[in-house]
């Protein structure tokens, strides 16, 4: 299976290229690895001692960054290599100021896994949630290099646990240790042999609370909310702005509506734009139009929903109406919002939680987001009360990345490493 695996990658990076001329985000993907080496022989030098962070993409990032400076504070004398598997976190945070070198994981072969070691010779690895490359960990293992998994999730349906993945499966021992968010994690990869396992939480926890102590006040924002209750749907989808259109054209309800959609480009943010009836204006355009007099405004921008969070009255999460995943919820609850999101959440621990517990709210079609808005604006005692809810729950859930670098310093102690 190991043979099929190898061969497959191969397979995927031959069309890869052959699709990149007629898709933006693969082009990306194609372009950026072909210059990894490139990058990492002219920033890394082989007297350098290293640090090496992993993830998926820009929500893993966001994830392990608390761990990540931590780690860069611990290792002060260390250059800190940070990888990406997806443009969506590269393109964005390829200038952040955390990494020395940040580049694109070549895709997972056996000669790329030990070309990209040999380069960047880490004293240290740690890879964000799902990330499991057989190659690159057996690599790992075989350089006896410490590497640790944090908020790591484990299912059952995942492909290391299936029969004819064995070699897959084996390929996790190169992980020191495992912090995941859950016992089920624990549990599950415990019943295979897996003892160097912590039950840490979701350092994401951490990170939104980190979002307290910022400065979250946006100007133009206050100018368009004013007085009025405003709802922020944050990520949404095309299937999510439909119900939002149908709401917000048919509703008397005296709210003003902040969207965030998930893809910006001008041809999208058009077409919702020309589905509103009402009053709408860009965050592009807020310079040049009067923000108190509009209903709804559009964030054809990146970046700032974590702080117009901080503005919003309910808060919609986008992902879970179809099938492209639940998007963050913790960045409105930290702020004390009452939430509502859509029915495919079932992957999504904290939703399960916050849903248990009253200060989230579920919907599946526009009829019943138009019941459960109506009913929050016209509450205000409620809508507070369910806030405060996720506000509490966020607060009680933090401490995973005390827990990570409680570890990782002791294990600094106990080798001797600097």
């Amino acid at each position: 299976m190991r043979n099929l695996y190898n061969i497959l990658t191969i397979i995927a990076n031959f069309h890869l290229k052959i699709f990149a001329p007629f898709n933006k985000k693969i082009r990306l993907g194609v372009k950026g690895r072909n210059t990894t080496y490139t990058h990492l022989n002219d920033l890394i030098k082989p007297e350098d001692k290293t640090l090496w962070f992993h993830c998926a993409s820009l929500g893993e990032y966001e994830q392990g960054l608390p761990v990540f400076e931590g780690v860069k504070m611990m290792f002060s004398d260390h250059k800190i290599v940070l990888t990406f598997f997806s443009p969506s976190g590269y393109e964005i945070k390829k200038n952040t100021p955390l990494a020395n070198a940040v580049v694109y994981l070549p895709l997972d072969t056996k000669k790329n896994a030990e070309k990209f070691l040999d380069l960047i010779h880490p004293s240290l690895v740690i890879f964000v949630k799902y990330e499991i490359w057989p190659n690159y960990l057996s690599e790992i293992k075989r350089l006896n290099i410490p590497s640790i998994l944090i908020s790591a999730v484990f299912r059952k349906e995942q492909p290391y646990f299936k029969s004819h993945s064995k070699w897959m499966l084996k390929s996790l021992e190169a992980f020191d240790h495992f912090f995941v968010q859950n016992e089920a994690s624990k549990t599950l990869i415990e019943s295979y042999g897996f003892n160097n396992v912590s039950v840490s939480g979701d350092t994401r926890f951490d990170r939104v609370s980190q979002q307290l102590d910022m400065n979250n006040v946006l100007n133009f924002i206050e100018t368009f909310k004013s007085k009025n209750l405003c709802l922020v749907a944050g990520s949404t989808w095309p299937e999510d702005e439909k119900i939002l259109i149908d709401y917000i054209n048919s509703t008397t309800n005296d709210l003003k509506f902040i969207i965030a959609p998930h893809n910006i480009k001008k041809s999208q943010i058009e077409h919702l734009r020309s589905d509103l009836k009402d009053n709408v204006i860009l965050y592009s355009e807020k310079e040049s139009k009067d923000l108190s007099h509009a209903k709804i405004l559009i964030l054809d921008t990146i970046g700032l929903l974590s702080k117009v969070y901080n503005y919003a009255d309910i808060a919609y999460v986008g992902g879970a109406l179809g099938q492209t995943g639940l998007h963050n919820t913790l960045e409105p609850a930290v702020f004390g919002v009452p939430i509502i999101i859509g029915p495919n959440y079932q992957n999504f621990p904290e939703a399960i939680d916050m849903i248990t517990q009253g200060g989230m709210l579920v919907v599946d079609n526009a009829n019943s987001f138009k019941k459960t808005v109506d009913k929050l604006a016209s509450n205000r005692e409620e809508l507070i009360l369910k806030g405060e809810k996720n506000a509490e729950y966020v607060k009680k859930n933090r401490g995973a990345v005390i827990q990570i670098l409680d570890y990782l310093r002791k294990y600094k102690q106990k080798t001797g490493r600097s």
